[in-house]
């Protein structure tokens, strides 16, 4: 049977069915949509205007707070910057990334510079603090619903994700130019991190690609953030829970000229996170598709060289 539609999930129902619930759509679908996640509504108005705010910024200002050293780790990323891994054509967006802050003495201190603000947006600093903390706590949950389904204990993602690598994305995605020459606003791709919780944007554009090679719509309800398994998911369980290719397309021709805002979080692990793949993941039908053990932070720079943030 053909599934072409996601269920909408309740954070707030029962832990036991929630669990199910969420590691059936993550096997199906790898993505999920989930209301009653907990983050105030305010907060997210708050953020998605000091988000246009920012955005609006003349080019050389949004410029002034940009580190190419830093391969998009904090800060602001240009237009045609990232490519999805193996595309010809960059995406047609531009970002900001806000952090994790660590001690300026901690080990982990390399992997995670310290955060960069601008100074033009009064309140911008406080407000994406406060809704940073506010995503790190619901993914800690949603995590904690997924081990459970894993069969491991319900907090065995946190020392995994304590001081986490974790980066929350500010996207613009401007008005589609016809001169753009087939390049789209997000090519199909994988995300890298564990997993994704992305707030929905007002303008329409993120699909999914099924089992059976069609795109559907992944853009949640009003009220409700669509969630996604990444790679190191992926690679931790084995590929029983999968990491699904998605993208943004191109809007038709009546909202062309809109520009369309999204608020994903990647939630990472911690950067010495050693890759040991789940032993409940595999079986003989399923062997072990990662021997080879690697840390978290490995992973990711691999990832960053090949969509084009980092040299």
């Amino acid at each position: 049977m053909e599934l072409d539609t996601l269920p909408v999930l309740s954070l707030a129902d029962d832990k036991a069915r929630f669990s199910q619930d969420i590691g059936d759509s993550f096997k199906t679908f790898g993505f999920a949509m989930v209301r009653d996640h907990g983050i105030d509504q305010d907060l997210i108005d708050r953020a998605w205007s000091l988000t246009e705010a920012f955005f609006a910024l003349p080019e050389n200002a949004k410029r002034a707070y940009f580190d190419p050293a830093i391969g998009g780790a904090r800060g602001y990323t240009p237009f045609k910057t990232e490519i999805a891994k193996g595309a010809k054509l960059h995406d047609l967006k531009e970002f900001w990334h806000v952090g994790r802050d660590v001690a300026e003495d901690s080990p982990l201190r390399a992997s995670m510079p310290p955060n960069i603000w601008p100074g033009e947006i009064p309140g911008f600093r406080e407000t994406l603090e406060e809704l940073y903390a506010a995503f790190d706590r619901t993914g800690a949950v949603i995590l904690s619903r997924i081990a459970t389904y894993l069969g491991l204990p319900e907090h065995w993602f946190d020392p995994a994700i304590d001081e986490g690598n974790s980066v929350l994305r500010l996207l613009h995605y401007p008005p589609v130019d016809d001169a753009e020459g087939g390049a789209i606003r997000a090519g199909a791709h994988e995300d890298i991190n564990l997993i994704t919780l992305l707030l929905g944007a007002e303008e329409a554009g993120l699909e999914l690609l099924t089992r059976e090679g069609k795109w559907i719509s992944a853009s949640p309800p009003t009220g409700a953030m669509v969630i996604n398994v990444g790679d190191m998911l992926q690679r931790l369980t084995n590929h029983v829970l999968p990491s699904t290719t998605h993208r943004v397309r191109n809007p038709d021709s009546a909202r062309a000229g809109f520009s369309r805002y999204s608020m994903p979080f990647f939630l990472h692990l911690r950067s010495d996170f050693p890759f040991v793949t789940l032993p409940q993941c595999v079986t003989a039908e399923n062997p072990d598709r990662y021997p080879v053990s690697i840390t978290a932070d490995d992973y990711l720079q691999q990832r960053l060289r090949e969509i084009g943030l980092k040299m």
